[in-house]
């Protein structure tokens, strides 16, 4: 049966999880981020702490542990992508994972302008060598040719 035709089912992920793994099973049934759920969390128990608490220890003994997963599901698993991300292919060919979600953990901000900086270096010579070729007398001549 394939990811597509099982339903969603929420579980505690104790591996990816600090505590028991319930905020770890809630960011990945909705979805989110781990330390969203956390904040949230958090935010909740100095709120609520009482209402929270309870909920918190109640949601950890009521969910299952996920369960484990075949070597096979684990390969599967390992070649989709998360919903937040998409692929794209840039204009040299290569394949990048592009993040849709603002809070999502990815490049410090100056490594991602100096990568935007070598790309649009590399436009502008290209550009460069264009408006060389179009203003040179090579390119009037053989535009004078194919027009006869």
């Amino acid at each position: 049966m394939s990811a597509t035709n099982t339903k969603k089912r929420l579980y505690r992920d104790s591996k990816h999880g600090k505590v028991g793994g319930v905020c770890a099973g809630l960011a990945k049934y909705f979805g989110w981020e781990v330390w969203v759920i956390r904040i949230i969390a958090v935010t909740a128990l100095i709120l609520a702490s009482k209402v929270t608490f309870v909920a918190y220890v109640v949601a950890w003994i009521v969910l299952d542990k996920e369960p484990k997963r075949s070597a096979a599901d684990e390969s599967e698993v390992g070649t989709t992508l998360r919903e937040e991300t998409r692929v794209e292919r840039t204009s040299d060919g290569r394949t990048i994972e592009v993040k849709t979600k603002v809070w999502e953990a990815g490049k410090l901000p100056h490594y991602a302008l100096a990568d935007v900086e070598r790309e649009f270096a590399a436009m502008e010579q290209s550009v460069r060598a264009m408006e060389t070729y179009v203003t040179s007398s090579e390119f009037r001549v053989r535009h004078e040719i194919n027009r006869l």
